[in-house]
This record gives structure tokens, sequence and C-alpha cells, in this order.
């Protein structure tokens, strides 16, 4: 009988460990996601799908001949 009671508080205690580890990895990764969309909002992010953008524009439009 101790012995399941045993087992029990020490799985209960890996849980926990598991839980707070994982916890502070969500934490981390939540910041480095916020970073990379704060980087995509950069004008040298955008720069070179504007270019693309505008590349298709240009080729469209010689295209059309006008």
């Amino acid at each position: 009988m101790i012995v399941v009671i045993i087992l029990v508080v020490v799985a209960v205690i890996v849980l926990a460990a598991a839980a707070m580890l994982v916890s502070r990895r969500r934490q981390a990764d939540g910041v480095n996601s916020f970073r990379r969309q704060i980087d995509a909002l950069s004008p040298e992010a955008r720069r070179p799908v504007v270019d693309q953008i505008q590349h298709a524009r240009d080729d469209e439009d010689d295209a059309d001949g006008t």
C-alpha cells in the first residue's frame, strides 16, 4: 500500500516538473513568435514582396500593351 502511495507521489512530482518545463518553453516561443511577426511588418521585410508585386504588374502591363 505504501509503495502505491510513493509511486503516485513520484508520478505527480514528475508531471508537475514536466508541466513547468512546457510552460517555460511556450513563453519563450511566444516571445520569439512576436519578434518574428514584428520583423515581418518592417519595411525591409516587405520590400521583396512589394518588388514581386510591382514586377508582376509590369509584366501584365507589358502583356496588355499599355
